[in-house]
């Protein structure tokens, strides 16, 4: 074997010129490859990042039906006090589970005693829910990143809107479950930069505000937002709590409840599989690149060799042998490409780094694109190249092997 990499190798030197030529189509193949995948998946897990922390948590628990009615915010479909707390209780039992934080969540108008609109609200305990989404402390452009009592955080466009600044009061009315009207007076003590989607628009205030301003007999909650540890045990920790939440939760709830993770609830989810897709394409463009540059090269070696073939076929030199020999031609090929492709795409990737290349998503400005390449993907990108270097290489070895020494010396 180590012969046959020698003739090979030696082989693939004497044509120089064509050799270079497939080892950097293959070379820019890869590191085509390598850069999109890096610069992609960065940008799909920032988006996440900036959905996941900055209001929807990694998974969102309500009651059955909730999430069909949520653009009405309906609070006929809240979980009582006695859900909640066995919930709670449920969720401090999971070991990947680092934070959760109960929300209620309804529709009021927001007056400045000047002019009135509508808001959306989230009645929060502050501290939890800083650690559930913890990128929304950032998304406080002005005031103070704190919220107490009688305060409210409000969105930038209803800020910019109806001109109110942190320090101003104002009212919140709010209709009940029952349909009587309520308002409570606040001190605007934040506002929130806007972000795409849902929840660009929503305002924040104490969640025993909310119960006051409801007018609930007890606590209640729309949704449970829980944070994960590791956010690469989505899916599991998700099929976790559909388990542990219906064995665990009392009588009148049990196979009530619904678990949503972050895809359900985004639309943004549609964006981040197109993306994936793209990769995919990418892939299969790499996979074409490879099989067409190195099959037209052992093609041209098998042809311009006929008379060389049919020597050593004449010598003695088994079939197999020469298959292997063609063969390995091809892998030195994708393993050259792959390596040297591997190589430079990881150091454009550190060279964007290195520039900080600065994009905006939706109304969020000046986010600093951080490239990453994962070994799995140098790994599986190498393994792919070398994989189609011997499978393009099959068809011109075996045809090569197959010829008649007679034959092929009397080539011309």
């Amino acid at each position: 074997m180590h012969n046959i990499i020698k003739i090979a190798i030696r082989n693939l030197v004497r044509y120089r010129r064509r050799t270079l030529l497939t080892a950097s189509l293959i070379t820019i193949g890869v590191v085509f490859v390598i850069v999109f995948i890096a610069v992609s998946g960065s940008f799909k897990n920032m988006m996440i990042g900036q959905i996941t922390d900055s209001m929807l948590g990694h998974i969102q628990i309500h009651k059955k039906g909730y999430v069909s009615s949520i653009d009405n915010l309906p609070l006929n479909l809240a979980l009582k006090e006695a859900a909640v707390k066995e919930i709670g209780a449920a969720l401090d039992g999971m070991p990947n589970v680092e934070a959760y934080s109960v929300r209620i969540k309804f529709g009021g108008m927001f007056s400045n005693f000047a002019e009135t609109t509508n808001i959306r609200l989230n009645a929060v305990y502050p501290e939890k829910e800083f650690k559930t989404v913890p990128l929304l402390i950032d998304r406080i452009i002005d005031g103070k990143k704190g919220l107490q009592r009688g305060e409210i955080f409000i969105p930038e466009l209803l800020a910019k809107g109806m001109n109110v600044k942190p320090g101003d009061t104002a009212v919140i009315i709010a209709t009940n479950r029952d349909g009587s009207v309520n308002g409570k007076q606040f001190i605007v003590t934040g506002v929130l930069g806007s972000l795409s989607g849902p929840g660009g628009r929503d305002g924040y205030i104490h969640y025993e505000d909310g119960v006051e301003l409801l007018r609930m007999d007890e606590p209640e909650a729309s949704e449970i937002a829980v944070r994960l540890k590791d956010f690469g045990a989505l899916y599991k920790a998700e099929a976790m709590m559909k388990k542990l939440l219906v064995k665990n939760a009392n009588g009148d709830i049990a196979g009530l409840l619904e678990v949503h993770t972050w895809e359900t609830l985004s639309p943004f989810f549609n964006i981040a599989k197109m993306i994936d897709v793209m990769t995919v394409f990418i892939r299969i463009m790499l996979v074409a690149i490879v099989l067409v540059s190195i099959m037209n090269v052992m093609i041209m070696a098998v042809y311009e060799r006929i008379r060389e073939i049919g020597t050593i076929a004449a010598i003695g030199t088994m079939p197999g042998k020469i298959l292997s020999m063609f063969m390995v031609e091809g892998l030195c090929l994708g393993a050259a490409g792959s390596v040297l492709g591997g190589i430079i795409g990881v150091i454009v990737v550190f060279a964007i780094n290195i520039a900080k290349v600065k994009f905006n998503f939706g109304m969020q400005t000046g986010l600093v694109l951080k490239a990453s390449v994962n070994p799995s993907d140098l790994f599986a990108i190498s393994i792919i190249v070398i994989i189609i270097s011997l499978i393009a290489s099959l068809q011109p070895a075996f045809k090569a092997s197959r010829m008649e020494p007679i034959t092929a010396l009397r080539h011309v």
